[in-house]
């Protein structure tokens, strides 16, 4: 059998196209380290300046046909789908970061508390970083809702059992699986995503990273991961489409040099969107998706200031003349309905 592009020929996994090449993860880290020294990033604003819904009321006249999507911080999205609940990336670390003492600090606290969250069927695990994969807030959710089905890439089926969950499907790029709920069938597809992979010092890229594709009774969601601008989007929509809502990171993309292999910025958001929706018109004569924008303004990661990518994508969005009612940059816990 030909090994998958995406498997390296010794161990672990990689990303197959030109665009992933970037410098060596220590030199890169250190030149990042060294021009923030002699140029330090623009002022980031008060945290208040980031909006947050203090008490969401989530909808509870949804029907069979409706799909409704609440931000819940960085990654992590709150679908309702036509009686299904799905969960991407679940983080509620207040730093995102192996120890409680440094790193990545939560700007924004979470809007619903796990304890809030109605019942949730189905988990979504795109890679193992500590901004997208929070151990403690995993255990709370095995606990929580020990039916739930995970959904996670090669590598993560043994770290998210030992953390308590009881229902795992570990997925490859281009693999799926018939989920059987009280609302109907469910199909999850891991698709390709530009990214890697690490925990620690030694493991990096063992694990794979994916994007979501969730077939639903309500319709279709990509949910793209956590990615830099790959050549696989609109293929992915022609393939997987039409899709009721893409949702897509805009943040964590400076300096451009370091981040653009991993990171989408704005400029690259709106790229990856315009192939999807190219890509689904021509496939399924179908109309553009809604871009619902993520992983930004939770965590500081990079150096762009924590309320630029929102603005950044309202700008270019106009800019190319797009439609703004399909661009959807929310607030956390703000929630919004397909159609």
């Amino acid at each position: 059998m030909t090994r998958p592009a995406h498997h390296h020929p010794k161990r672990g996994y990689r990303n197959p196209w030109p665009s992933a090449r970037r410098e060596g993860p220590n030199g890169g880290f250190l030149r990042w380290m060294l021009e923030r020294r002699r140029r330090p990033p623009q002022p980031d604003p008060h945290p208040s300046a980031l909006p947050r819904v203090a008490a969401p009321a989530l909808p509870d006249d949804l029907g069979p046909a409706d799909i409704a999507v609440t931000w819940l911080g960085h990654s992590t999205v709150l679908l309702q789908a036509g009686g299904v609940t799905v969960l991407t990336d679940p983080v509620w670390a207040a730093r995102a970061s192996p120890v409680a003492f440094a790193g990545p600090r939560r700007w924004v606290p979470p809007p619903l508390a796990i304890g809030s969250l109605p019942s949730v069927d189905i988990i979504l695990q795109s890679h193992n970083h500590y901004d997208h994969f929070d151990h403690a807030a995993t255990r709370l959710l095995a606990r929580r809702f020990p039916e739930a089905t995970w959904c996670v890439p090669l590598g993560l089926a043994a770290p998210v059992r030992r953390l308590g969950v009881r229902v795992v499907r570990e997925l490859d790029w281009e693999q799926g699986v018939d989920i059987m709920l009280p609302a109907g069938p469910v199909r999850v597809t891991a698709v390709p995503a530009q990214h890697f992979s690490s925990r620690g010092l030694h493991d990096r890229d063992r694990t794979l990273w994916t994007g979501f594709v969730l077939r639903t009774p309500a319709g279709r969601v990509y949910y793209a991961g956590d990615t830099g601008l790959h050549p696989e989007f609109g293929r992915i929509a022609a393939d997987h489409g039409p899709f009721a809502l893409t949702v897509l990171p805009i943040g964590a993309y400076e300096p451009r040099w370091f981040m653009r292999p991993v990171h989408l910025n704005p400029e690259d958001a709106v790229t990856a969107w315009q192939d999807v929706a190219t890509a689904q018109a021509a496939a399924h004569g179908a109309p553009p998706p809604p871009l619902l924008g993520v992983h930004w303004g939770t965590y500081k990661l990079t150096d762009e200031p924590m309320d630029e990518p929102p603005r950044r994508m309202r700008e270019l969005w106009r800019a190319a003349g797009l439609d703004e009612a399909l661009l959807w940059v929310l607030a956390h816990g703000e929630t919004r309905r397909v159609g």
